[in-house]
């Protein structure tokens, strides 16, 4: 159900960026199980560049029992730029869930105002992925953003349709801020990042 939002990712950073891979520990790079009715096959990849200290998605395929795609990607100390923070969810074909968001480093208004406020014209145009959802493990206000896309979903082709697209014009946004991004150079401004 997610491979074309991982194809996608991975196609989108070797593109804009100058990937090295990093290691996974043994074990945790692929895994397959064939214990229950279905496959389940949990893969990892991890990657970094100048930019982004640590790129990392994951992959679980339980066949039409789940499907979950889950990538975080973290600029390097240098810049202030918030984290990107994908969840896709899937347990089987009416239970979805959508996680997008840049998750900001800091509360100040300049900084929401410079990396938070981009988002919102196309959080806008997704409305509906834009659900006002109880966050059960999490303090919302702590760690995302107002302008996540959070959504629970009932249907394959909205996954397929608007779902790809959010996805992709997110990434288009933080690969703008990323390309537009000023390294710090002040110790004390690395320090309050690190």
């Amino acid at each position: 159900m997610y491979q074309p939002f991982l194809d996608y990712l991975e196609k989108e950073l070797f593109k804009q960026f100058d990937l090295s891979s990093q290691p996974i520990p043994p074990g945790l790079e692929r895994q397959v199980s064939d214990r229950a009715k279905h496959r389940a096959i949990i893969q990892s990849w991890c990657y970094q560049c100048p930019e982004l200290r640590k790129i990392r998605y994951t992959y679980m395929d339980v066949g039409p029992v789940s499907q979950v795609f889950n990538s975080v990607i973290y600029p390097s100390h240098c810049y202030d730029l918030p984290l990107l923070g994908i969840d896709f969810l899937a347990f089987g074909k009416k239970k979805i869930l959508v996680v997008l968001d840049f998750q900001p480093l800091f509360r100040d208004e300049a900084y929401q105002e410079k990396y938070i406020e981009p988002m919102r014209a196309i959080r806008d145009r997704y409305q509906d992925l834009a659900q006002n959802l109880e966050m059960k493990f999490y303090d919302a206000n702590q760690y995302f953003s107002k302008y996540l896309l959070f959504a629970k979903i009932d249907s394959l082709e909205t996954v397929q349709t608007e779902v790809f697209e959010a996805y992709k014009d997110y990434l288009a946004l933080y690969w703008q801020m990323v390309e537009q991004a000023e390294p710090l150079t002040e110790p004390e401004d690395i320090q309050r990042i690190v």
